[in-house]
């Protein structure tokens, strides 16, 4: 089975994860929402699978391209 890491596109700190791992998701489907600036920013699923890890915490900084989630097809 392939597996595709998902990277957050901006800094800011992890509000709110919103797929456990092992749940199955579609292509597009919000995984983690990231605040940056006073915004929420979601992070989408590249493909569908399902989700093998879960890289990240919530209330954790994150950097633009760091790992958040590893998901499976």
């Amino acid at each position: 089975m392939a597996q595709e890491r998902v990277k957050s596109e901006i800094t800011g700190k992890v509000w709110k994860i919103l797929t456990p791992e092992g749940a199955a998701v579609e292509e597009e489907e919000t995984l983690i929402i990231i605040e940056s600036m006073k915004m929420e920013i979601p992070v989408l699923a590249p493909i569908a699978g399902r989700i093998l890890e879960i890289l990240v915490k919530e209330a954790q900084d994150v950097a633009e391209g760091q790992d958040v989630a590893i998901i499976e097809t």
